[in-house]
């Protein structure tokens, strides 16, 4: 089993910027890509990004592009999600999310372990 927890979140003003952590523990070696998520109220949960395991390689869903970046650092078992830019429409709760088999970083599916998420909500 993989725990993952995420931290960062907060209230920001549009503009803003935020940085979210996600911290792996336990079979860590088992894991390969690593995603991040977000769900907003009385929407779908939606990907954000994703970044492969050696972190060469990473993908960011059109939204985001060009203000949200993915990295990790896998001798300290962490992904973060730095936001810039924030707007009122990223406000959601966001999730890690890690999957053992890698696939096409923009597949959704596969993931294996999920954190409990932290919520950004960003003002106007």
């Amino acid at each position: 089993q993989v725990q993952l927890v995420e931290s960062g979140g907060g209230l920001v003003q549009a503009g803003d910027s935020l940085r979210l952590s996600c911290a792996a523990s336990g079979r860590t070696y088992d894991v390969n890509d690593m995603g991040w998520f977000r769900q907003a109220p009385g929407k779908e949960r939606e990907v954000v990004g994703a970044i492969s395991r050696s972190g060469g390689s990473t993908f960011y869903t059109d939204p985001v592009k060009g203000r949200f970046t993915i990295s990790r650092d896998n001798a300290k078992n962490m992904v973060v999600l730095q936001m810039n830019s924030l707007k009122p429409e990223d406000t959601a709760v966001y999730y890690c999310a890690a999957r053992r088999i890698p696939r096409v970083l923009a597949s959704v599916f596969g993931y294996d372990y999920w954190g409990q998420g932290t919520q950004v909500t960003v003002s106007s």
